[in-house]
């Protein structure tokens, strides 16, 4: 019988310094799957942002909606599998969010961003499966300062902290709309126990595991059943 491909969109999400970037890029090493990498490098508003957040928070969230927007219907008109180091959702209902709590972000500048962002929804579809990196503010705040990156020196405990709350009342929202897996990565190392990607391959695959269903890419990913408790993962 012939085999029906489907494409699948996987979200990596989690806060700063999680490990997103990382494990997208490991997944894409193992499966052949497109990725998306968050453009951080080539950004032309993080430096002035975390000099001077109230001045620049609109231009940042709309740079960083513009970009995943254009790269998730590209990828989704294209029509194959793919890997998205932090989801639109995320951008919406964290950042720009905790920005407008924080004042930061105005409330007009943030029901105009809203409005917008709610209008790029209905062209794309959420993903398939999200896999959230889990870690204590503490632990991020440890792998900001190791990594060095310059535009992050100023990036302080209680801004991760408050991030953090609005990952969880986000993650809520979230499970309502597909599925989660979450990773403490406190106790899962990818980089240094590379058995935990292959892991998250299988994990992965479990979810599109239909009878006469694959996934467009690499098809030697082992595939398994449906039957894991895909919530959370520590060890």
């Amino acid at each position: 019988m012939e085999v029906e491909h489907k494409s699948f969109f996987l979200g990596i999400a989690g806060n700063i310094g999680a490990g997103k970037t990382c494990l997208t890029r490991e997944l894409h090493a193992r499966t052949g799957w497109q990725a998306y990498y968050e453009p951080v490098i080539d950004n032309p508003y993080l430096d002035d942002f975390y000099k001077d957040m109230k001045r620049w928070s609109f231009h940042l969230q709309i740079f960083f909606l513009s970009k995943r927007f254009q790269a998730q219907k590209k990828m989704l008109e294209l029509g194959v599998s793919f890997i998205q180091d932090r989801t639109i959702y995320e951008d919406a209902e964290v950042f720009a969010r905790t920005l407008n709590r924080l004042g930061h972000m105005g409330d007009r500048d943030y029901a105009n961003y809203k409005a917008l962002f709610d209008t790029m929804l209905e062209f794309i579809r959420p993903p398939d499966l999200i896999i959230y990196l889990r870690a204590k503010p503490t632990s991020l705040m440890e792998r900001i300062r190791h990594r060095g990156r310059d535009s992050e020196k100023s990036i302080t405990l209680d801004y991760l902290k408050t991030l953090d709350e609005a990952y969880e009342e986000w993650l809520v929202r979230a499970r309502a709309m597909t599925r989660i897996h979450e990773v403490d990565t406190d106790a899962v190392n990818f980089i240094e126990h590379a058995h935990r990607v292959d892991d998250m391959v299988r994990l992965v695959k479990s979810h599109n595991c239909e009878p006469y269903a694959t996934l467009v890419g690499r098809e030697d990913v082992p595939c398994t059943s449906r039957g894991e408790d895909s919530r959370h993962d520590k060890a």
